[in-house]
């Protein structure tokens, strides 16, 4: 079984599991994969500041339409899960907990204070849309680096399409390259299309880095790239894209990490299970 259609199955049979009657992609029509209310497919309610941040940003997540549910209420929704993973954490006053299981700081490091979704870092004002970043941790003034930040894949990391490349107005602000030799050189391989990566998006990667690294400076944030892991081949190539690119962007002085959303459930499951026991089963039974 593909990968994209194994999560996809996994995902429906979690929730015809809990009982939910789900819906097609054009309500009526469409592979039944989309719950009838978003709600339903979340651990807990959206907070009103985490859904200001979705009906500010661009990718429309949250947009219901008379044909159509919102892109979160799909089952295989990467947004979805990065709610579902993120947001209680949020909610509870416990930002470091989850920043110290993605491994961006030491447990008991409470120097993160707040998590923000789709957080816009706009590379230059000649483009009309910035990079929305999936998730970013704000830390404390006493921190030496001012924002964690989390690219976040699910599903659409395994799509049969190609992911774009980057574009040539982009290789044309010389200075924003300055200190990323490596990274330049990598993002003309890729323009104007991508023919090195299967199944990371490198160029968006790439485009995370240069937002970041104009709204917080270079030694300011730091980069995770948080993705779904499956067996098999398409799985094998993605964690060797991920460990490349990973070398890569590092020789040029980027703090860039990876994980995957196994390694941090079970993470939370060691070290939290005893205090947030809703949660650790809500996450464990769904994604694992």
């Amino acid at each position: 079984m593909k990968a994209q259609e194994y999560i996809l199955a996994k995902q429906v049979q979690w929730a015809l599991n809990r009982g939910l009657e789900l819906q097609g992609s054009k309500k009526d029509r469409g592979r039944p994969a989309y719950t009838r209310a978003l709600d339903e497919n979340l651990f807990e309610p959206l907070e009103p500041k985490v859904r200001e941040c979705f009906e500010l940003a661009d990718g429309s997540e949250i947009k219901e339409s008379e044909e159509s549910p919102a892109k979160m209420q799909a089952v295989h929704s990467s947004s979805a899960l990065g709610v579902n993973i993120f947001q209680y954490w949020q909610r509870i006053g416990q930002v470091s907990a989850i920043a110290a299981a993605c491994g961006f700081c030491p447990e008991g490091d409470n120097i993160s204070q707040e998590i923000v979704f789709e957080e816009k870092c706009r590379i230059d004002e000649k483009f009309s849309i910035p990079p929305n970043i999936d998730v970013v941790i704000h830390n404390s003034d006493r921190a030496d680096i001012r924002v964690f930040a989390i690219e976040c894949k699910f599903s659409e990391a395994y799509t049969n399409r190609r992911h774009s490349g980057m574009k040539e107005k982009y290789l044309d602000l010389e200075e924003i390259w300055q200190e990323i030799p490596c990274i330049h050189r990598l993002a003309k391989s890729l323009c104007p299309e991508d023919t090195e990566f299967r199944y990371l998006h490198a160029a968006q990667l790439i485009k995370h880095i240069l937002g970041l690294k104009e709204k917080f400076g270079k030694d300011g944030f730091r980069l995770m790239y948080l993705w779904y892991d499956v067996l098999g081949d398409e799985g094998a190539v993605h964690r060797k894209e991920v460990e490349g690119f990973s070398e890569r962007v590092r020789s040029d002085g980027i703090k860039f990490h990876a994980l995957t959303y196994q390694e941090l459930i079970a993470r939370l499951s060691e070290q939290c299970r005893s205090g947030h026991p809703k949660y650790i089963q809500y996450i464990s039974q769904r994604y694992l």
